[in-house]
Protein backbone atom coordinates (compact mmCIF):
# COMPACT_ATOMS: atom_id res chain seq x y z
CA UNK A 1 0.00 0.00 0.00
CA UNK A 2 0.83 3.39 -0.87
CA UNK A 3 1.82 6.12 2.05
CA UNK A 4 -0.55 8.21 2.38
CA UNK A 5 -0.01 11.99 2.12
CA UNK A 6 -3.52 12.30 3.41
CA UNK A 7 -4.61 10.93 6.98
CA UNK A 8 -8.03 12.96 7.30
CA UNK A 9 -10.39 13.31 4.73
CA UNK A 10 -13.31 15.78 4.90
CA UNK A 11 -16.54 16.11 2.89
CA UNK A 12 -19.00 18.38 2.53
CA UNK A 13 -22.10 16.75 2.07
CA UNK A 14 -24.41 18.33 -0.05
CA UNK A 15 -23.44 19.00 -4.11
CA UNK A 16 -20.41 16.70 -2.88
CA UNK A 17 -21.51 13.48 -1.74
CA UNK A 18 -25.64 13.90 -1.67
CA UNK A 19 -26.95 15.16 -5.21
CA UNK A 20 -29.17 17.59 -3.42
CA UNK A 21 -28.57 20.83 -4.91
CA UNK A 22 -31.07 21.55 -7.58
CA UNK A 23 -33.49 20.40 -4.62
CA UNK A 24 -32.70 22.69 -1.64
CA UNK A 25 -32.65 25.79 -4.19
CA UNK A 26 -36.03 24.41 -5.05
CA UNK A 27 -36.69 25.15 -1.39
CA UNK A 28 -35.22 27.70 -0.79
CA UNK A 29 -37.10 30.09 -2.95
CA UNK A 30 -40.36 27.97 -1.85
CA UNK A 31 -39.69 29.05 2.00
CA UNK A 32 -39.10 33.17 0.96
CA UNK A 33 -42.17 32.87 -1.25
CA UNK A 34 -43.92 31.83 1.87
CA UNK A 35 -42.96 34.16 4.04
CA UNK A 36 -43.81 37.19 1.30
CA UNK A 37 -39.84 37.86 0.54
CA UNK A 38 -38.81 38.59 -2.76
CA UNK A 39 -37.92 34.93 -3.89
CA UNK A 40 -33.98 34.62 -5.37
CA UNK A 41 -32.51 33.49 -8.51
CA UNK A 42 -31.56 30.29 -9.01
CA UNK A 43 -27.73 31.20 -9.00
CA UNK A 44 -28.70 33.11 -5.92
CA UNK A 45 -29.81 30.36 -4.37
CA UNK A 46 -26.58 28.54 -5.75
CA UNK A 47 -24.24 30.62 -4.13
CA UNK A 48 -24.97 29.89 -0.42
CA UNK A 49 -25.45 26.42 -0.47
CA UNK A 50 -23.19 25.04 2.09
CA UNK A 51 -23.48 28.16 4.10
CA UNK A 52 -25.67 27.44 7.60
CA UNK A 53 -28.87 27.74 7.05
CA UNK A 54 -30.16 30.79 9.07
CA UNK A 55 -27.16 32.14 7.67
CA UNK A 56 -27.80 31.26 3.72
CA UNK A 57 -31.86 32.41 4.17
CA UNK A 58 -30.76 35.46 5.30
CA UNK A 59 -28.25 36.37 2.55
CA UNK A 60 -30.49 34.67 0.01
CA UNK A 61 -33.90 36.39 1.16
CA UNK A 62 -32.18 39.84 2.43
CA UNK A 63 -35.70 41.73 1.91
CA UNK A 64 -37.10 39.56 4.77
CA UNK A 65 -36.81 41.27 8.43
CA UNK A 66 -35.03 39.55 10.81
CA UNK A 67 -38.12 38.55 13.61
CA UNK A 68 -39.37 36.54 9.99
CA UNK A 69 -35.96 34.33 9.92
CA UNK A 70 -37.76 31.55 12.75
CA UNK A 71 -40.68 31.00 9.72
CA UNK A 72 -38.24 31.34 6.88
CA UNK A 73 -36.09 28.63 8.97
CA UNK A 74 -39.19 26.27 9.68
CA UNK A 75 -40.61 26.52 5.70
CA UNK A 76 -37.58 25.83 4.29
CA UNK A 77 -37.34 22.65 6.77
CA UNK A 78 -41.14 21.97 5.47
CA UNK A 79 -40.33 21.81 1.72
CA UNK A 80 -36.89 19.84 2.06
CA UNK A 81 -38.47 17.22 4.43
CA UNK A 82 -41.44 16.54 1.83
CA UNK A 83 -38.47 15.60 -0.87
CA UNK A 84 -35.46 14.58 1.15
CA UNK A 85 -36.12 10.82 -0.04
CA UNK A 86 -36.23 12.11 -3.84
CA UNK A 87 -32.49 12.49 -3.23
CA UNK A 88 -29.34 10.03 -2.97
CA UNK A 89 -25.65 9.92 -3.27
CA UNK A 90 -23.86 11.02 -6.30
CA UNK A 91 -23.46 7.73 -8.31
CA UNK A 92 -19.46 6.14 -7.72
CA UNK A 93 -19.48 7.85 -3.77
CA UNK A 94 -19.94 4.14 -1.77
CA UNK A 95 -17.60 2.47 -3.92
CA UNK A 96 -14.97 5.34 -3.66
CA UNK A 97 -15.66 6.31 0.03
CA UNK A 98 -14.82 2.34 0.29
CA UNK A 99 -11.84 2.36 -1.20
CA UNK A 100 -10.68 5.26 1.06
CA UNK A 101 -11.71 3.39 4.21
CA UNK A 102 -9.94 0.50 2.86
CA UNK A 103 -6.79 2.47 2.56
CA UNK A 104 -6.77 3.64 6.35
CA UNK A 105 -7.62 7.19 5.88
CA UNK A 106 -9.98 9.08 8.43
CA UNK A 107 -13.20 9.79 6.45
CA UNK A 108 -15.50 12.41 8.01
CA UNK A 109 -17.84 15.37 6.98
CA UNK A 110 -17.83 18.97 7.14
CA UNK A 111 -21.37 20.42 6.30
CA UNK A 112 -23.29 23.87 6.59
CA UNK A 113 -26.27 20.88 7.37
CA UNK A 114 -27.95 20.75 11.09
CA UNK A 115 -27.13 17.88 13.17
CA UNK A 116 -30.18 16.47 12.96
CA UNK A 117 -30.19 17.16 9.25
CA UNK A 118 -26.68 15.54 8.83
CA UNK A 119 -28.06 12.41 11.07
CA UNK A 120 -31.22 11.95 9.44
CA UNK A 121 -29.26 11.99 5.81
CA UNK A 122 -26.63 9.41 6.97
CA UNK A 123 -29.15 6.83 8.33
CA UNK A 124 -31.56 7.35 4.95
CA UNK A 125 -28.49 6.16 2.76
CA UNK A 126 -27.84 3.78 5.02
CA UNK A 127 -24.18 5.25 5.35
CA UNK A 128 -23.79 5.27 10.07
CA UNK A 129 -20.56 3.60 10.54
CA UNK A 130 -18.73 4.49 7.57
CA UNK A 131 -17.90 8.41 8.50
CA UNK A 132 -15.26 8.88 11.80
CA UNK A 133 -16.40 11.96 11.90
CA UNK A 134 -18.30 14.71 11.35
CA UNK A 135 -18.90 18.37 12.53
CA UNK A 136 -22.35 20.50 11.26
CA UNK A 137 -22.99 24.38 11.50
CA UNK A 138 -25.21 24.25 14.27
CA UNK A 139 -22.71 22.57 16.75
CA UNK A 140 -19.27 24.15 16.02
CA UNK A 141 -19.79 27.62 13.21
CA UNK A 142 -20.44 27.95 9.59
CA UNK A 143 -18.25 28.04 6.59
CA UNK A 144 -15.72 29.76 5.64
CA UNK A 145 -15.03 29.36 9.35
CA UNK A 146 -12.18 27.05 9.65
CA UNK A 147 -13.36 25.67 13.41
CA UNK A 148 -14.89 22.25 11.75
CA UNK A 149 -12.10 21.28 10.39
CA UNK A 150 -10.25 22.77 13.37
CA UNK A 151 -12.23 20.14 15.73
CA UNK A 152 -11.97 17.28 13.78
CA UNK A 153 -8.42 17.52 13.38
CA UNK A 154 -8.06 18.00 17.06
CA UNK A 155 -10.59 15.06 17.33
CA UNK A 156 -8.49 13.19 15.11
CA UNK A 157 -4.40 14.54 16.25
CA UNK A 158 -3.86 15.38 12.71
CA UNK A 159 -2.09 18.23 11.68
CA UNK A 160 -3.34 20.76 8.54
CA UNK A 161 -0.83 19.47 5.81
CA UNK A 162 -2.04 15.92 6.53
CA UNK A 163 -5.95 17.02 5.92
CA UNK A 164 -7.75 17.38 2.85
CA UNK A 165 -10.85 18.86 2.63
CA UNK A 166 -13.36 18.63 -0.73
CA UNK A 167 -16.60 20.02 -1.75
CA UNK A 168 -18.15 21.77 -4.20
CA UNK A 169 -18.28 25.51 -3.23
CA UNK A 170 -16.68 28.61 -2.33
CA UNK A 171 -17.08 28.15 1.27
CA UNK A 172 -15.72 24.90 1.31
CA UNK A 173 -12.33 25.98 -0.36
CA UNK A 174 -12.26 29.10 1.69
CA UNK A 175 -12.72 27.22 4.95
CA UNK A 176 -9.99 24.70 3.79
CA UNK A 177 -7.71 27.73 3.08
CA UNK A 178 -8.58 29.40 6.77
CA UNK A 179 -7.62 26.33 8.33
CA UNK A 180 -4.50 25.69 6.88
CA UNK A 181 -5.44 22.35 4.90
CA UNK A 182 -5.12 21.46 1.34
CA UNK A 183 -8.47 21.34 -0.59
CA UNK A 184 -10.52 19.91 -4.03
CA UNK A 185 -13.13 21.30 -5.38
CA UNK A 186 -16.06 19.37 -8.10
CA UNK A 187 -17.37 20.90 -10.56
CA UNK A 188 -20.72 19.08 -10.42
CA UNK A 189 -22.54 20.76 -7.25
CA UNK A 190 -23.59 24.30 -6.42
CA UNK A 191 -21.03 26.51 -7.67
CA UNK A 192 -19.25 27.12 -11.22
CA UNK A 193 -15.49 25.89 -11.04
CA UNK A 194 -14.48 28.79 -12.72
CA UNK A 195 -14.69 30.68 -8.94
CA UNK A 196 -12.04 28.16 -7.45
CA UNK A 197 -8.90 29.56 -8.55
CA UNK A 198 -8.29 31.81 -5.92
CA UNK A 199 -8.44 28.81 -3.71
CA UNK A 200 -5.56 27.18 -5.16
CA UNK A 201 -7.65 23.54 -4.71
CA UNK A 202 -5.33 20.73 -5.77
CA UNK A 203 -7.44 19.66 -8.55
CA UNK A 204 -11.28 19.82 -9.74
CA UNK A 205 -12.93 16.65 -10.51
CA UNK A 206 -15.98 17.06 -12.93
CA UNK A 207 -16.88 13.87 -11.79
CA UNK A 208 -17.58 11.17 -8.88
CA UNK A 209 -15.11 8.90 -10.78
CA UNK A 210 -12.39 11.64 -11.78
CA UNK A 211 -12.49 12.37 -8.04
CA UNK A 212 -12.30 8.95 -7.50
CA UNK A 213 -9.49 8.71 -9.42
CA UNK A 214 -7.58 11.89 -8.30
CA UNK A 215 -7.70 10.58 -4.72
CA UNK A 216 -6.55 7.13 -5.49
CA UNK A 217 -3.67 8.30 -7.10
CA UNK A 218 -2.70 11.26 -4.51
CA UNK A 219 -4.23 11.06 -1.33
Amino acid sequence: MRPRQFDLIAFDWDGTLFDSTAIIVRCIQAAVRDVGGSVPTDEAANYVIGLGLMQALAHAAPDVPADRYPMLGERYRHHYLARQHDISLFDGVLPMLSDLKLRQHWLTVATGKSRRGLDEALHAVELEGLFDGSRTADETAGKPSPLMLQELMREFGVDPERTLMIGDTTHDLQMALNAGCASVGVSYGAHEPGVFAPFAPRFVAHSVRELHDWLDQHA
